[in-house]
Formats: structure tokens, sequence, C-alpha cells
């Protein structure tokens, strides 16, 4: 996994394979960690997910842009075993407005049905997180960090 562009297919494939993630925010110097349905969009530098208004991550979110999503996955290595992978974005987050962003609504919405009547109701927000950093992670000690700017960059 030198080459960026490996790196970006096999971030794109963990994201593409993995519907749940755990969001890490912070709010008044308390952390808080929430599991969350994701969708990607497009690439491996947007994901959306959605949640109601009136809850502590909305309120961290609010007030702290900056977040952490964790991902963990499990696949096969070249010899056939199992490997764990976990996958962090770091990144910033920001509010969408769903008549403006219908695409990222419909593809959420596409990818996780059984949230419908939660995605219709008027204290849904819809989230887009964006990418600043990965961190990728196959064992103890192989720990990869890499810029979402590198990605696109070979």
């Amino acid at each position: 996994m030198n080459k960026q562009s490996t790196i970006k297919e096999y971030i794109e494939g963990i994201l593409k394979t993995i519907g749940f993630a755990v969001l890490a925010t912070e709010g008044s110097g308390q952390p808080h960690a929430s599991l969350i349905a994701i969708t990607p969009l497009g690439s491996c530098k947007q994901l959306v997910f959605a949640t109601y208004r009136n809850t502590l991550k909305y309120r961290n979110i609010e007030n702290n842009s900056k977040v952490a999503v964790l991902f963990e996955s499990e696949g096969l290595n070249k010899e056939d075993h199992r490997e764990r992978v976990v996958l962090t974005i770091i990144g910033y987050i920001k509010e969408i407005s769903i008549s403006e962003n219908e695409s990222a609504y419909q593809a959420h919405l596409m990818r996780h049905p059984e949230m419908e009547s939660f995605m219709r109701s008027s204290d849904c927000a819809l989230i887009m997180v964006t990418a600043q950093s990965f961190q990728i992670v196959n064992g103890i000690e192989n720990i990869r960090w890499i810029r979402a700017d590198e990605i696109d960059s070979t």
C-alpha cells in the first residue's frame, strides 16, 4: 500500500463496505462518542450522516466542527488470514441543507432505507464530514497517516 492511488482505493473500499462508524465529538472539554450510519459521497473525502438536532452530538458539532470518525473492518490479507483494519477520518463537519443537497439525502436514504421516517423528521439534520487526514491501522506497529490533499496528488 505504498502508492497514493492504492491507499485511496483501500479507503474507499472500507467506506463502501461499512455502513456504521463511531463519531467522536467534544463539548465543554468533554469527549463524546456516538454510533452513526454513514454514506460516502463520491470519493473518500466526504461522507454524510443524519442526526436529531436535540442531541448532545449535534450540540457538540455546533460548537466545535472538528471530529474524528472511526471505522473497523475485517478483511483477508495476502495469505488469506483475517486482518482487522481500523480507519479513522479526522476532519470537520457542517450541516447541509437537504433541499440544496438532494442527491446526498437520497444516497443516504438509499444506503439506509430503515432510516426513512427518522430522516423525514423536521428535527433531523443531514451532516457532512470533510476529511482532512486519515489514519490507517493494520496492527500494533503498522500505522499510517495520510493527508486528504495527498490522496489525489499522484
